[in-house]
Formats: structure tokens, sequence, C-alpha cells
């Protein structure tokens, strides 16, 4: 089989596979991701046949998973970052993904992450407002149940911060309904009872 033909054949069965990976997630397929896949495909493919310059395929899959993974482990490395308490190179990572164009499921889960660094930060009116603005994408398919839950169960945390605790006990209890057995979801399970095993006050005398 002729190199191009393969190349064409790669790209094809990466957005599928894209697509499908998307769905499992029940997340929306993003249209943009699978156009980028497509273009970039067509675009070495066509050189290849051009030029006949042996692309080799693995490479050419190693490239196209870059370009279109890009935003996506760009946060990837900043939440690393961010875990270790280096929010200022999180950010810049954070920025950069931001600039290189994110599809917007991409950019639903940049934003999700940015929320989880301004709580770690400690800025929590900041997380509240930006991990509000989540919610909606949300309800639109942008974030799977993962995502949803990992949105709700830090929502929930900033409200808890604040004090607001009703607001707080919705969010973990969403955490948990979005997705059961998911990591976020046991965290607000805790969090949950750690507020019922709270004493209570002392009888008014």
């Amino acid at each position: 089989m002729a190199l191009p033909l393969v190349l064409l054949l790669e790209g094809l069965t990466y957005a599928v596979i894209l697509s499908l990976l998307a769905v499992v997630r029940q997340e929306k397929v993003s249209l943009r991701l699978v156009i980028e896949t497509l273009l970039f495909t067509l675009a070495v493919s066509g050189v290849t046949a051009l030029s006949g310059w042996p692309t080799h395929p693995v490479l050419f899959l190693f490239a196209l998973y870059l370009v279109t993974m890009r935003v996506r482990l760009l946060v990837d490395v900043g939440n690393s970052f961010a875990r270790r308490g280096r929010h200022s190179q999180a950010e810049a990572l954070y920025g950069l993904a931001d600039r290189l164009g994110p599809d917007p499921v991409a950019k639903s889960i940049l934003a999700l992450n940015r929320g989880a660094m301004l709580l770690q930060r400690g800025e929590t009116h900041a997380a509240i407002a930006a991990l509000t603005d989540l919610v909606g994408k949300a309800k639109e398919g942008r974030l799977g149940p993962r995502h949803e839950a990992a949105m709700h169960y830090n929502l929930g945390a900033a409200y808890r911060r604040q004090g607001m605790e009703a607001q707080a006990t919705r969010e973990f209890n969403m955490a948990v309904d979005a997705w059961p057995a998911s990591p976020y979801a046991r965290r607000a399970e805790e969090a949950l009872g750690q507020k019922r095993r709270e004493p209570k006050g002392p009888p008014p005398g």
C-alpha cells in the first residue's frame, strides 16, 4: 500500500477513535478536533505524495497526537506543577495552552483546572467564580462525568471555605451523583461525612 494512503488511513482511524473516546467519556464530540486531525493528515500525506519523503507512520501518529492533544498535555504538565505548589509555572502553562487555540471541550477542562489551582492558592472568590461559570458548560456536554465530578467537588470545597455550608453540601452531593466511582465523589462523601460527625453546639442553658 502506498505510504500517503497509509497516512490517510491512520489519520481517519485516529479521528474515529477520538470521537468514540468522547462518546465513551460522555463528552461532546469535538468537531474542531476532528477537523484539525483531518487537515493535518491531508497536509502530511499530500507533502509525502508530492515530495516522496518517507514519512514514518509511527512518527506521523506521534506528531498527530502532539498537535491535537497539545492543550490537554500542557494542562496535565501544569497540573503537576500546581500539585507541587509551583503555581506561577502552572499558570504560565495554562496561559500557553489557552493561546494555542483549545477546542471547546479542552477549553472547559483548562478552566476547570485553573479554578482548582485558584482554590489551592486560597483565592476562594475567584475559584467560585471560575467554577460556577463551568456549570453551564457541563450541561452542554463539554465536561464528561469525571470532570463534572471534579468541578462540583472543588466548588463544594470553595463554598465550605466561605462558610456557605448549604451550597457546599449541594455541590458535594452533585459530585457523587456525577460519577459515584470517581475519586472526587469519594472525597465529596468524606467531606459530607466529616460535616455530619462534627459535634453539635451545647444545648441552650
